[in-house]
């Protein structure tokens, strides 16, 4: 989606250095698929993921998807052609993407890792993409997860103008008992216009029940950005914080997953503006063992941005596949 002279792997090599751990996985799920004896068939099937917003803003992804191999939702090796229409009043604009889609990670434990790397052009911008992340448990206790995305910047303004963003973090889950686990994650985003944001997160979750599938969350977010003005690219303050209370549920029943988090919290902008934030956010997912795999999520979200305090965001997704 843009030049070479605003691709952030060229000018920051924090952000070349992710890709490296991104190529490690490729090559052990190539390695995988070829050497694994259990039988692996093919799959495809469609997906798509909706989202808009109370700027207007509207963004949509249909795609297909083809997988050559197929053991199950946790392991595959894929390709997915999604065409994406974005729209605001009366700037509309369209785009291609071609991913390559590799998965090896073990159900039970959630290790292993996943890799979406794609070509997207839009406007007559070009960007290669990447959404990876490898989890690994050093202990019983301990889990460590390395997190890399680079992505168009999502407004009218900034695709445009071909600006992208690279986020390299990692994230460490801390059990502390049976019912208490920590979760905290450092990162840094850098977006092809020179700006960078410093990222921290922290959760505390509590399960009173080990059977019920409840937890109670504290979070807490912020990040510093180096630049003040990005001419209203997008929503860029100096610095950001927020502090919320989640409930969470998830259950199983006859394979099948579902999950529901909502949370009411409080965001300070700039040191400044504090204003209440909340999010709701649901999943459906078939058995991962299945001949067909079905994924279906919907989230919404309160929050500021640079049109004002009530920015209300909304998305809408699901996929479909089909083992033959």
């Amino acid at each position: 989606m843009t030049q070479a002279s605003m691709n952030p792997m060229t000018r920051h090599p924090a952000a070349a250095l992710a890709f490296i751990p991104a190529l490690a996985l490729l090559a052990a799920a190539s390695c995988h698929a070829q050497e694994e004896e259990k039988a692996k068939t093919m799959a495809f099937g469609p997906e798509f993921y909706l989202t808009n917003d109370s700027d207007h803003f509207q963004s949509r992804r249909v795609s297909v998807e083809f997988f050559p191999a197929f053991e199950n939702a946790d392991r595959f090796l894929g390709f997915r052609l999604g065409d994406y229409r974005y729209k605001q009043d009366s700037w509309k604009r369209s785009g291609q993407k071609l991913t390559f889609l590799a998965r090896d990670i073990e159900t039970r434990t959630a290790d292993g890792g996943s890799m979406e790397a794609g070509v997207f052009e839009q406007g007559g911008h070009t960007l290669l993409t990447l959404d990876g992340s490898y989890r690994i448990s050093p202990t019983k206790n301990t889990a460590v997860e390395f997190l890399v995305t680079r992505d168009w910047v999502e407004t009218p303004k900034s695709l445009d103008r071909g600006i992208n963003f690279t986020f390299v973090g990692v994230a460490a889950d801390q059990r502390l008992g049976d019912h208490v686990t920590l979760v905290g994650l450092v990162a840094q985003q850098y977006f092809s216009d020179g700006n960078r944001r410093d990222h921290g997160r922290v959760r505390l979750i509590y399960q009173p029940s080990l059977d019920l599938g409840l937890t109670l969350q504290a979070r807490y977010r912020t990040y510093r950005s180096t630049h003040d003005d990005v001419d209203r690219a997008y929503f860029n303050p100096k610095s950001y914080s927020e502090s919320m209370l989640a409930i969470g549920w998830r259950q199983r029943f006859a394979g099948w997953t579902a999950s529901v988090t909502a949370g009411l919290g409080n965001e300070t902008i700039n040191h400044d503006t504090s204003q209440p934030t909340r999010l709701l956010d649901v999943s459906l997912q078939s058995p991962v063992r299945g001949a067909h795999v079905f994924r279906f999520g919907a989230g919404y979200s309160r929050s500021t941005t640079f049109a004002g305090p009530s920015y209300q965001y909304r998305y809408l997704r699901g996929e479909w596949i089909i083992r033959f």
